[in-house]
């Protein structure tokens, strides 16, 4: 995952430093007075803009004797921008295994042999089962319903239940009429 994401996020888990953003946000204030609206101590409010600052949504500005802070609304913007980019969400997700629930659904749904135990009911499994079903047919290959059929009735009993969802979700294509099927390569 992102370091920069966890980052960004630890920053913002804490209820206090939101409150000093929501603020910040209506306008510059210093430690003390953020200290006196937050009912804290002020060396507790400037940990928390330190931690506002690293990630850049907080900057400074000297004023006579105090330091005054305010919210930096184009860093915000554009982190979040930046945070929440297709690239960056994808990226998070790198190190998930795309296919382990198709085998926890597989495991849980097939014998020893293969073969289906039942066919799920609910949409997802049975997407997952027909992922799984559909490698019995090399792509390119056309085969006839007969096929079909004889391959299909190594999994489960209901044959046409499962062509018929084969075809659905696209996995397999058909000619019109009974004529062949095919897997897309």
């Amino acid at each position: 995952m992102s370091e920069e994401l966890v980052a960004f996020f630890k920053v913002l888990s804490d209820a206090n430093r939101l409150k000093i953003i929501g603020l910040l946000a209506q306008q510059p204030c210093s430690v003390e007075e953020l200290a006196a609206l937050l009912g804290l101590k002020a060396s507790t409010v400037s940990h928390h803009l330190s931690k506002l600052a690293k990630v850049g949504l907080v900057s400074a500005r000297t004023e006579s004797y105090y330091n005054v802070y305010q919210l930096d609304r184009h860093v915000l913007e554009e982190k979040s921008r930046s945070l929440f980019s297709q690239e960056k969400m994808t990226a998070s997700i790198a190190d998930i295994d795309a296919g382990a629930y198709d085998r926890k659904v597989i495991k849980d749904y097939t014998r020893n042999d293969g073969s289906l135990k039942t066919l799920p009911a609910q949409r997802k499994k049975l997407d997952a089962i027909l992922r799984y079903v559909v490698k019995a047919f090399k792509p390119g290959k056309r085969y006839s319903e007969k096929q079909v059929n004889q391959i299909l009735s190594g999994f489960h009993e209901d044959t046409a239940t499962l062509r018929r969802e084969l075809v659905g979700t696209k996995l397999m294509l058909r000619e019109g009429g009974g004529g062949e099927y095919w897997r897309e390569e």
